[in-house]
């Protein structure tokens, strides 16, 4: 390899991922880290306080580390959807130095000089709007991040975040390792009664995948992914199967080697330590100083205030659920054992509503449901999706085709435009289905932030990814969803549409680069669509005939949307509850050194009674321990924006659900605004008010409307 040639580093659009090989890693990263301190270092030098201008310290500062975020996403990014030994090898090689570098930035007493020497001059003081905003928003980041600690303070901060980011990378390839490392293999169907054909098909596909089974007898297997596992819990009748498999799913981040117990407790202990540096009590103030919630103690009280408002429903649904199995089976015990809960549920359901979620499946084949999510979008929003030709290539070999560059042959490339200039906004790559190199869940990220046109600049357009492990495609039949899953769908490509349409001339303002608690608020507007009889009808069609949901059974469906909402609102509200008080109380290891009694202890009557206790997710928990901060203290974020949601989306539904203005409302004043502003005051120029509670219990069934 030619020492000009950087393949992580190159500027290209349409990024060649051929070239993005493991062995380019080391180099390309250390190249990056080369012009970004140099960039830093011309910043720190000696200067005349009258020559400092937004321009040259504030924008230069952004562009100074630009080349390495670009290059070091690339790598996050093949980790998560191509991961290899290789490649794990060479980014754990450079995760050290890169979390170092990025983590001195604020601790450099030179560069912080020069920042506060711009924040009083002049021309600093007459900044309005979005610049104003970038300079205020940089001075706090340097002084959160321990700008003003002393020297030794500062030492100590660069080696606790360089030691997070070390073992939250390792927790999270436990978690990637352990899940992959288990499986179940059947020669026949004789333990899958039960089971839906839809759900069969996948077993057999994952089996076929391994070479196992022939057409004539064709072998079943079972693996971790969540869209292979979780029908066979739901509805396998072998309950000694459905203990196996559950059995088996515990033991992701939780067996042997792959056990991340001692990993949560170093990281809830760095965490602790770091706040503390900061002059913080506790991580979660730290966290959420600057964003919605403002205090780990006011988001610790939405999340209970919401549990009790929810807790007499969630008796009841527990209660419902148990009167159902004992009416079925006299003589069961009272206690659900946790294979069972899914299982039953789904009988009950069945049995209220007359309706199973397998009917829906052939209505949501997803190459339909993803043409008509964008077609429906477009409508709404005022942006043109295209699809473009692909080519792919494995690392290191050249594409026989001429079209965009993916990373596997899944993957599929978009363009898109707006509706009325014709402008290119910006691309994005879609990667729907599970692998066993490509990391559980699902999520939208961006590989290039773009910027409006600034007085004699065009357009920078923005490129961005979506991931999912839907389910994958049987040998007869094209993957067929489940409605959970096309929320999933519409959920990520909220995010999506967040970064894409960003207009914010600050590219650290941009897209969704917004405090935590407001993220999810476009992504969860967009899950309101799945559920609206007008919008389906531009998705949701029979992969054989092109009819849309039958009224009857669209009715059915609306019924049973409410079924469990309340069990389904506390586990997330447990989830919310587990993550703030371990950050808030329980950052040290107990006495008795227990993970799952003490998660026990914080969650109580926030779960169901069951006969055996489960260990804690915490393990597995990637949204909490897979990154230095992450969803760390955050998660209540997600049921902080259901409120924002329900409530806002009461403007798509008053007009008619499909509503080219309030949809275009919506883009100038949230989508495309970024963190130019505080998120209250986008939520209330859109809403004209702030949030309200109610609209959320009304649409869970928990409140009258």
């Amino acid at each position: 390899m030619s020492k000009a040639c950087h393949p992580f580093l190159e500027h290209d659009f349409h990024l060649r991922w051929s070239r993005l090989v493991p062995e380019a890693i080391e180099p390309d990263i250390r190249e990056a880290l080369n012009r970004s301190r140099e960039r830093i270092d011309a910043l720190c030098g000696d200067f005349d306080p009258a020559t400092l201008t937004f321009e040259n310290t504030l924008l230069e500062l952004e562009r100074a580390t630009e080349d390495l975020s670009m290059a070091w996403g690339r790598v996050g990014h093949l980790d998560s959807v191509r991961n290899s030994e290789a490649l794990r090898a060479a980014h754990n090689a450079m995760l050290p130095e890169v979390t170092q570098f990025f983590s001195r930035i604020p601790l450099n007493a030179a560069l912080w000089k020069r920042i506060k020497a711009y924040a009083d001059s002049t021309e600093a003081q007459t900044l309005t709007g979005v610049r104003k905003r970038f300079l205020d928003e940089t001075v706090k980041d340097f002084i959160r991040s321990g700008a003003d600690l002393p020297e030794e303070e500062k030492k100590r901060l660069e080696e606790v975040q360089s030691e997070l980011a070390r073992i939250t990378q390792k927790f999270s390839e436990n978690v990637l390792d352990s899940t992959n490392a288990w499986e179940l293999v059947l020669e026949d169907d004789t333990r899958l009664s039960g089971l839906p054909d839809t759900a069969l098909g996948v077993l057999k596909a994952e089996a076929a995948a391994k070479g196992l089974g022939t057409a004539d007898r064709p072998a079943y297997r079972i693996t971790l992914k969540a869209p292979v596992y979780f029908p066979v819990l739901e509805y396998a009748d072998d309950a000694s199967l459905r203990e196996e498999v559950w059995r088996g799913s515990i033991t992701v981040g939780n067996s042997g080697e792959f056990d991340n117990t001692s990993l949560v407790w170093q990281i809830l202990a760095l965490r602790h330590e770091r706040a503390e540096l900061l002059g913080h009590v506790h991580f979660a103030d730290h966290v959420l100083e600057e964003r919605m919630a403002g205090s780990g103690d006011a988001a610790l009280k939405f999340v209970e205030d919401l549990a009790a408002r929810t807790r007499p429903y969630f008796d009841r649904d527990i209660d419902e659920l148990t009167t159902f199995r004992h009416r079925h089976e006299g003589d069961w015990d009272g206690l659900f054992q946790p294979w069972d809960v899914a299982y039953w549920s789904e009988k009950l359901r069945k049995e209220n509503y007359d309706f199973d979620e397998e009917e829906l499946r052939p209505y949501f084949a997803i190459g339909q449901v993803i043409e008509g999510m964008f077609r429906l979008t477009e409508q709404i929003f005022g942006f043109r999706i295209t699809e473009c030709e692909t080519s792919f290539a494995p690392p290191g070999e050249t594409p026989a085709g001429l079209g965009t560059e993916v990373w596997h042959p899944e993957v599929r490339f978009y363009d898109l435009h707006d509706a009325d200039s014709g402008e290119h906004l910006g691309s994005f790559y879609a990667d729907w289905h599970p692998r066993e190199d490509k990391r559980g869940g699902a999520w939208m990220n961006y590989l290039r932030t773009g910027l409006p046109p600034i007085e004699e600049k065009d357009r920078e357009p923005h490129l961005g990814l979506i991931c999912g492990n839907l389910t994958p495609s049987s040998q007869d039949k094209p993957a067929l969803l489940t409605h959970s899953e096309v929320e999933t769908v519409f959920h990520e490509f909220g995010h999506l549409l967040h970064h894409l349409l960003g207009e914010v001339e600050i590219k650290s303002l941009n897209g969704v680069n917004v405090v935590w608690d407001f993220v999810e608020l476009p992504s969860q507007i967009l899950e309101n669509f799945c559920w609206s009889r007008v919008s389906l009808d531009f998705f949701a069609k029979h992969y054989q005939t092109g009819e849309p949901i039958p009224e009857p059974l669209f009715q059915k469906m609306l019924g049973a949307r409410n079924f469990q909402s309340a069990m389904t609102q506390m586990r997330q509200l447990a989830f919310g509850k587990m993550d703030l008080d371990l950050h808030i109380k329980h950052y040290r290891k107990p006495g008795h050194g227990d993970l799952d009694l003490l998660v026990r202890e914080i969650l109580d009557g926030y779960l169901m009674p069951l006969a055996i206790h489960p260990p804690t997710m915490a393990r597995r928990f990637t949204h909490l321990f897979a990154s230095a901060t992450g969803y760390a203290a955050g998660y209540y974020s997600y049921k902080w924006a259901e409120v924002l949601d329900a409530d806002a989306f009461t403007r798509f539904a008053g007009a008619g659900v499909i509503s080219p203005e309030v949809g275009r409302e919506f883009r100038e004043k949230v989508l495309s605004r970024g963190n130019s502003a505080e998120a209250a005051e986008l939520f209330r120029d859109f809403m004209g008010r702030d949030p309200e509670l109610n609209a959320l219990l009304v649409r869970n069934g928990m409140a009258a409307g």
